[in-house]
């Protein structure tokens, strides 16, 4: 069964740094582009950067310029780099393929407070 296994959350003050890392299978990390979602209490789960195979990225609106995601190939690893943290960054994180196939892990818990 294919999983997806994310670390590296916590809790960050206003302006600091966190680095997401989500492992996968080398079936999901070579076929799809992999991207890393995120969902606050009572809101939608919404995608927040995104990376095709070839290197390609896309952002939300809300984390461009402050979030970097990148992927590592013969790890199948994919990373978020966030920075510049705000306090409505603060959700569970996921990653997955795009489109999101496999079954969600738990993600990992960022809080942005002072």
């Amino acid at each position: 069964q294919v999983q997806l296994v994310e670390s590296g959350g916590g809790l960050a003050q206003p302006g600091g740094s966190l680095r997401l890392s989500c492992a996968t299978s080398v079936i999901i990390f070579s076929r799809y582009d992999m991207a890393w979602y995120r969902q606050a209490p009572g809101k939608q789960r919404e995608m927040v950067a995104r990376i095709a195979s070839g290197g390609i990225k896309n952002y939300a609106d809300s984390v461009k310029g402050r979030f970097t995601i990148s992927r590592d190939n013969a790890k199948n690893t994919v990373y978020l780099q966030m920075n510049s943290l705000k306090p409505e960054d603060t959700a569970g994180y996921y990653c997955n393929a795009v489109p999101p196939i496999v079954t969600w892990g738990q993600g990992t818990q960022v809080t942005v407070s002072s």
